[in-house]
């Protein structure tokens, strides 16, 4: 008697005051079901084997068969049948005698977590009719054959995103007698994109081939005047990818029930990608040193960060925001959310979100670092995710802004979006969530901004134009990039312009208009500067222009300060003051030019090569300052990458990565990575040092196994110098 009791203990649930049933989080624990349910005394002489009996269950879930063929599965690499809600697919059940309707009851269980709840969505019992409803679980027999019946099953279009336990259960007058408990026959089911009735529903072929199936994408960095790409390799469908996605929902302690909704999954992601306030999967670092990790230039796809996460459960280190954003598309289009890569160039990050970026000038017209406290991004990446809202007012579904880098905290949390970009682009900025943030990062003014002895502060320049100048991502179907500015903003001057502005004022987000200062721009002079295209660790000369569009002549007291700075625009050190007295003739332009020497510049270099440049000049005759200032990035060497023999899947292949060191320094502590989705996973090399001019060779052998189309993407990483990569397109024959 005593056994008993304690079992009875044990399987009780834990006493809790508020809830009946304790929070259901994880989609990897599970209950225990019953294999005999009697329905009260099971008389003696009961055998179960004289009622039908499951004997095996067969789900059609090899990559070439039906179901992964018609879900668009087929190439995730993992062994159980993943399928996407709302559209049917098949299983076979064989029995150990012909079934019998008209006497044999059957249904089947699919089932969640350790407390599943049929209200929940977490318990679906499915029975057996003669017809399937559109987005409604269901099943009907298609086909029956000796002992065998072929089943085609129906899902709810809002059904629970992640991994069932599937059980048959068949009636019998003393019980209900269920299968076992066999893993084999677990199913994923994720969004479906291709279901007209899915919240994610994209209608165009080509973009659902992109945005959902497409495991390479192509990563815009650099700066406004000199865009810069590399790949990165996404990698949904490499093996475990799947279950470590699931797992970062429950990481995130969302509820299993709010699984089926992409605007709480993608909420609970933004968060849960960064290391801040959850140890979620990246811990972020932004100070040029990365010991004990891996520096954020040296990554080429998002699998091994995943991976580690999933294996170790603490934050991998480190990630910039392009790894953040890697990492957030890899996880929304492996649950078959569609999305997309952004770049936003001269990004502001607002501290206040007042759309204004201040940069304080001393009396001379230099930039007061100890004031200035706003920085522009040289560039800043975040998602698109596609999904309907319908929380928000008709019309502001479609593509929203989600961002997985921590910079400011949303509800308490760091954590950004949900945001839909039709909202931003009208300045609908009062529909969440963090509209007013992305709103400020591509709508900002820089106000250069003069502080007299007495306190008092005036506005000697107003920049309406730098600010999110060029939002771009990856064209569908190919490597080239799409300006999608326009998506986000109408055009700068417009009355639509205007409008949205207004809108967004009156919705809450602070703007100083220019009447609150008092500011008086030189109208009559223009000023500019060229930066010569240079190669790192070379000189290179920065031209600077007037033009004196007046009658007078003019003198201009002219600074010139050379920044390093991260690509965040936060600055490490000045390595070139210049000061000179440029003579301005009336009606006439007059050039000036400054040389940079690699020797002021190579000693503090940062890993993205990154130059800030700051021209101010003042007008001696009238007092005005004219201020310009631009972001520049050197050209750094890449890696050459070539292949040896000829490609057929299955038969092993030679991959040789070459560099050489271009500048006058030893490089020293040098990683390569090299990994190519679909065909090799990621493998690692350090090499101790490359003395300068030399080259570095590195050959990898490998078997593809796919057929088809693919990318072979490498870096290196050094102590001085990292953002070096290479690429090259393969076509695997088939054997």
């Amino acid at each position: 008697m005593s056994e008993t009791t304690s079992t009875n203990e044990e399987n009780k649930l834990p006493l809790n005051g508020r809830r009946a049933i304790p929070p259901n989080y994880s989609n990897d624990e599970e209950n225990d079901v019953p294999e005999m349910e009697a329905f009260g005394l099971i008389p003696r002489g009961f055998n179960p084997r004289d009622y039908l009996r499951v004997v095996d269950i067969y789900m059609f879930k090899d990559p070439h068969e039906i179901n992964k063929q018609e879900h668009h599965t087929d190439k995730y690499y993992n062994p159980k049948l993943i399928v996407r809600r709302g559209q049917a697919f098949q299983i076979q059940i064989d029995f150990n005698r012909p079934y019998k309707p008209e006497s044999d009851q059957f249904w089947l269980e699919f089932l969640m977590g350790r407390y599943p709840q049929q209200n929940k969505g977490t318990y679906i019992p499915i029975l057996v009719g003669s017809v399937l409803k559109p987005g409604q679980w269901g099943a009907k027999i298609i086909h029956r054959e000796n002992n065998s019946i072929r089943l085609s099953i129906m899902s709810s279009t809002t059904c629970i995103i992640g991994k069932f336990r599937l059980y048959v259960a068949v009636l019998t007058p003393f019980g209900i007698l269920r299968t076992r408990r066999n893993s084999a026959t677990d199913t994923y089911f994720l969004f479906n994109p291709w279901c007209q009735l899915d919240a994610v529903y994209l209608d165009d072929e080509k973009e659902r081939e992109e945005y959902v199936l497409n495991d390479v994408g192509i990563i815009f960095h650099g700066n406004v005047e000199d865009v810069k790409s590399r790949s990165w390799s996404y990698g949904q469908f490499e093996e475990n990818v799947l279950d470590a996605c699931l797992f970062l929902m429950d990481k995130a302690e969302l509820e299993l029930s709010g699984r089926g909704n992409p605007i709480k999954i993608c909420r609970v992601a933004s968060a849960v990608i960064n290391s801040r306030d959850d140890n979620g999967v990246i811990a972020g670092s932004w100070n040029n040193s990365y010991d004990n990790g891996v520096a954020p230039s040296a990554w080429t796809g998002s699998v091994d960060i995943l991976l580690e996460y999933y294996s170790s459960k603490q934050p991998v280190r480190y990630g910039q925001c392009w790894v953040f954003a890697g990492v957030f598309n890899t996880f929304l289009r492996c649950l078959g959310i569609p999305a997309r890569l952004i770049t936003n160039y001269s990004s502001a990050h607002d501290n206040n979100a007042n759309l204004r970026m201040d940069f304080f000038l001393d009396d001379e017209g230099k930039v007061d670092t100890r004031l200035t406290k706003d920085s522009v991004w040289n560039y800043h990446c975040w998602n698109e995710a596609w999904m309907t809202r319908p929380d928000l007012p008709v019309g502001f579904g479609g593509w929203q802004v989600v961002d997985g880098t921590p910079q400011e905290t949303s509800d308490g949390m760091y954590r950004c979006g949900p945001a839909s970009v039709q909202a931003i682009k009208h300045g609908h900025v009062c529909f969440q969530f963090d509209a007013p943030f992305v709103y400020a990062e591509v709508n900002s003014d820089i106000f250069y901004t003069r502080m007299e002895k007495n306190g008092t502060q005036v506005v000697e320049n107003i920049d309406t134009t730098r600010i999110g100048q060029l939002i771009v991502t990856k064209e569908v179907g190919g490597d080239g990039m799409v300006n999608i500015t326009e998506e986000y903003k109408f055009r700068e001057g417009s009355d639509e312009e205007r409008l949205a502005l207004e809108t967004a004022v009156m919705y809450g987000v602070k703007k100083q208009s220019i009447q609150d200062t008092t500011y008086q721009p030189q109208t009559d002079v223009d000023m500019d500067f060229q930066v010569q295209k240079a190669v790192l660790g070379n000189d290179f000369k920065v031209t600077i222009t007037f033009r004196n569009k007046s009658r007078n002549s003019y003198t201009a007291t002219t600074y010139f300060s050379g920044n390093i700075v991260f690509y965040t625009g936060v600055p490490k050190s000045e390595f070139k003051k210049h000061s000179f007295s440029a003579k301005l003739e009336p009606s006439s332009p007059s050039s000036f030019d400054i040389v940079i020497k690699s020797s002021e510049y190579m000693r503090d270099l940062l890993e993205q090569a990154s130059f800030h440049f700051f021209v101010t000049a003042r007008i001696n005759e009238t007092g005005k300052i004219l201020a310009v200032q631009k972001a520049v990035m050197l050209e750094i060497p890449t890696l050459r990458i070539k292949t040896k023999g000829e490609l057929v899947a299955g038969k092993e292949t030679s991959v040789i990565v070459e560099f050489t060191n271009p500048l006058k320094q030893t490089l020293e502590n040098i990683t390569l990575r090299l990994e190519g989705p679909g065909m090799l996973r990621t493998i690692k090399k350090q090499f101790g040092r490359i003395p300068m001019n030399s080259t570095l060779t590195w050959e990898v052998k490998f078997t593809p196994m796919r057929a088809g189309l693919r990318k072979l993407i490498a870096s290196l990483n050094s102590d001085a110098l990292r953002h070096v990569y290479g690429e090259l397109n393969v076509q695997i024959q088939k054997p």
